[in-house]
């Protein structure tokens, strides 16, 4: 990788991240009656030869729900909400009320999961423009289940991309249901990304 990453730059990125999941969890509890607690425990850098491993290990392989959105500005990239489908149907139950496998379930699923994808991904990337000062503009988000190299778009990328991946807990009632937030840049926007969080660390009284 072109840009050396300290212990500083990966506390800084957990630290946006778990600023924006903090919000996120917030929206969510108010459409709910439910508390949800989502955690972010880990965040790792990763190149496209690793993320695919890495995913495939942590998901068994299996088809994925996911949520994605492309975004542009001071660094551009695809930031996507990703679930094992069996994990989003169960979250999608938990939310609307409707029993995993009925039709009525099928029905709400898409526009169900595109709202949670939303507010996340929004939480997560409205954290880091502001805490940045950075502008980004947001497209429509997309959902779609395919295989973690489709959801991806593994095929277009290359091992100059940079995936940044957060692994992510959503506690529900006694149920934990894990899902993973990746956010993809291509490796002059992640230095753009890592020089503005350089600066920032720079006036931080140490």
């Amino acid at each position: 990788m072109v840009y050396q990453l300290t212990d500083a730059h990966l506390d800084a990125l957990q630290e946006l991240i778990n600023i924006g999941v903090g919000r996120a969890a917030g929206m969510l509890n108010q459409m709910l009656e439910s508390r949800i607690v989502l955690e972010i425990p880990v965040v790792s850098i990763l190149t496209l030869s690793q993320i695919q491993t890495e995913l495939e290990k942590r998901f068994d392989g299996d088809s994925l729900a996911a949520v994605k959105l492309n975004f542009t500005g001071s660094f551009s990239g695809k930031a996507n909400l990703v679930f094992p489908t069996d994990s989003a149907a169960t979250l999608v139950s938990l939310l609307t009320g409707e029993e995993v496998g009925s039709p009525d379930l099928d029905s709400v699923k898409i526009g169900t999961l595109s709202e949670v994808g939303n507010i996340v991904i929004n939480g997560i990337m409205g954290s880091i423009s502001n805490v940045l000062n950075q502008h980004l503009n947001y497209a429509i988000p997309i959902y779609m289940e395919d295989c973690i190299k489709h959801v991806l778009s593994l095929e277009y990328a290359s091992e100059e991309t940079i995936f940044l991946l957060a692994q992510a807990r959503f506690a529900i009632k006694t149920l934990e249901i894990i899902g993973d937030i990746v956010l993809i840049f291509e490796m002059d926007s992640f230095g753009t990304l890592i020089r503005v969080i350089d600066q920032q660390l720079e006036f931080q009284p140490s």
